[in-house]
């Protein structure tokens, strides 16, 4: 299968009321592929002038889209869906351009994405509500529920894609208008998704995207301004406590996807082979940019050295190099504060008695890449057990009874998704109970599913995309009370 990129067909502008136009200052910003250190895009820089213009049209357009039918919104959101599985290979194609994980990743991520679109697609039709009698027997009580209204969405740049239809979709499924800023290191995958929603027949107004290399100045107009009633954010904790306290100011529902530091926890009793399978799963999606990805691996101590063979030997066999050619398992980061960052966590490691069993080095040549690690005996107040890595990295620690494990697991401000493998039903449920996490993967190395309600708890977040539950985040449930 041959996947090309062609830069001459990118959409580079903003999308307002319906219109592709440039930035009103004229201005743009580069795009680098992050295997080659080439510019290979120029995308329009919006700011404040901007902002204005795509919140005003997501305001004007919401009292119509509403009032829009469920069937009619489940529609746009099939053939959404159709378009993306259509396009996958040009998708895929510029998300590895801009991103730089292998087209096999990126062909995976354009499915997810599309899988999100779908999903809610049938959701669209199926939102209900409820009547009851009340207590006293005088008032039927009558509930409904609407649309909330014009939608601020920022996305990160790990999941150009995903991250992207995993907000939209059931925004639009729901009856809202949106804003949408991509990140701004990966803004072409999302500007193509955009494109497909407009040839879906998404009405203009409906969804309007500022790309900008400043978020400040573009996000705190639409927190400002009052139009909006609800930010949708994923990305860092520290960004998110900010978008939280502009949200206060006009009381808008928040859903936040932050940071995340998993624990991956292998029992005494587990299948060693299945494992590290799950370790390779949850450590290298994506180069370990996700924050889904298995932070710190606890290994019980009458296991850890065979994890640890089996685990380095499967690391030391990826190949690493450009995610546009045949044969890579691992591309570069994303941009050299990610290299920089991933190798400052390694030398702080060694530094407190790590030792390094593969990788731990820059290849030569040009793009950001780190070669797949693995480090044993890693001290509880190395760095790498306490700050969200974002790379091809895996910090072993042993542990000696499941209590230590649990407290160790539980000793951090995050609770993402956490994973435990066991052959025992009992302690795996018992670990899923105990663990302080949104999610849990038992046995299993991938959580993330459009089926599924994505989420965390404490400093990882508010609310759930996906699932059931995501559409209620963009709905507002109506009371009625009827004299009978």
């Amino acid at each position: 299968m041959t996947t090309t990129f062609d830069p001459s067909a990118l959409r580079t502008e903003l999308f307002i009321d319906g219109e592709w136009q440039g930035a009103a200052s004229s201005a743009t910003f580069p795009v680098e592929n992050p295997a080659t250190n080439e510019i290979i895009a120029h995308v329009a820089n919006g700011g404040p002038e901007d902002a204005a213009l795509a919140i005003t049209a997501a305001g004007r357009a919401q009292a119509a889209w509403g009032k829009s039918t469920p069937r009619e919104r489940a529609d746009i959101l099939r053939r959404a869906f159709e378009l993306v599985i259509a396009n996958t290979e040009r998708l895929a194609a510029i998300m590895t351009a801009e991103m730089g994980k292998p087209l096999s990743e990126a062909r995976g991520e354009v499915a997810y994405g599309a899988d999100m679109l779908r999903w809610f697609s049938e959701e669209a039709v199926r939102i209900s509500g409820d009547s009851t009698t009340a207590t006293d027997g005088t008032t039927r009580i009558m509930i409904t529920k609407e649309p909330i209204g014009p939608c601020v969405l920022v996305t990160p740049w790990n999941f150009p894609l995903a991250m992207g239809a995993r907000k939209i979709a059931p925004a639009v499924a729901a009856g809202c208008t949106m804003v949408f800023k991509p990140a701004a290191l990966t803004p072409l995958t999302s500007l193509a998704l955009v494109e497909i929603f407009r040839e879906a027949g998404l009405p203009d107004g409906v969804l309007n995207v500022v790309t900008t290399s400043k978020a400040s100045s573009v996000v705190d107009h639409w927190m400002s301004n009052g139009i909006a009633r609800k930010v949708s954010f994923t990305g860092s904790t520290e960004v998110g406590k900010t978008l939280l306290r502009q949200a206060a100011t006009n009381v808008m529902r928040s859903s936040m996807e932050l940071g995340g530091n998993a624990p991956f926890i292998v029992l005494a009793d587990a299948d060693i082979e299945k494992a590290v399978e799950g370790a390779l799963k949850a450590k290298m999606r994506n180069m370990g940019e996700a924050c889904t990805a298995a932070n710190r691996f606890f290994v019980h101590r009458s296991v850890v050295e065979e994890f640890a063979e089996k685990f380095s030997k499967r690391m030391s066999e990826l190949q690493v190099g450009n995610g546009a050619e045949a044969g890579t398992d691992v591309g570069p980061l994303i941009d050299r504060k990610g290299l920089e960052k991933v190798e400052s966590l390694v030398a702080d490691a060694v530094s407190k008695g790590a030792r390094i069993l593969t990788g731990g080095r820059r290849p030569e040549g040009p793009g950001y890449f780190y070669s797949p690690t693995v480090l044993v005996d890693v001290a509880l107040d190395s760095d790498l057990m306490s700050t969200e890595i974002f790379g091809p990295v895996a910090a072993i620690t042993p542990f000696d009874s499941e209590e230590e494990v649990l407290r160790l697991a539980n000793d951090t401000d995050w609770g993402l998704v956490g994973y435990v493998f066991t052959e025992s039903v009992d302690k795996g449920m018992q670990f899923s109970s105990q663990l302080e996490v949104g999610m849990v993967g038992l046995n299993t190395g991938l959580v993330s599913n459009p089926a599924a309600p994505f989420g965390g708890v404490k400093q990882s977040g508010l609310g759930r995309e996906g699932g059931k539950v995501g559409i209620d985040e963009y709905l507002e449930h109506k009371y009625t009370a009827l004299a009978v």
